[in-house]
């Protein structure tokens, strides 16, 4: 049974991309070496952000968009079994075009 989430108000649920096993001159990186990922991409997004005056402003990322986030961005959780973040839509830094 799959598990749904979604998120709340200005929160978004990101699934990290994995990072390459090589560098580009072919040494292979160990686990211990690398840095968790910085891009992802959106699997759900919150309604939006509820402002003073009450009203609800929508997020400017929508569910597929990769972006960028921060490097303490969010927290992780499991989904089915794999890991993502669920973060505040300040933490994202950028979509990703093309």
């Amino acid at each position: 049974m799959a598990t749904k989430i979604r998120p709340l108000q200005d929160r978004i649920i990101v699934k990290r991309v994995q990072e390459e096993e090589k560098t580009k001159g072919g040494i292979i990186i160990p686990d211990t070496a690398k840095e968790k990922p910085i891009e992802g991409k959106v699997i759900a997004v919150g309604n939006g952000k509820v402002q003073e005056d009450g009203k609800v402003r929508p997020l400017d990322v929508k569910a597929g968009d990769r972006v960028l986030f921060s490097k303490y961005a969010g927290t992780e959780v499991k989904i089915d079994g794999e890991e993502h973040l669920i973060m505040r839509e300040e933490d994202i830094l950028g979509v990703i075009e093309g």
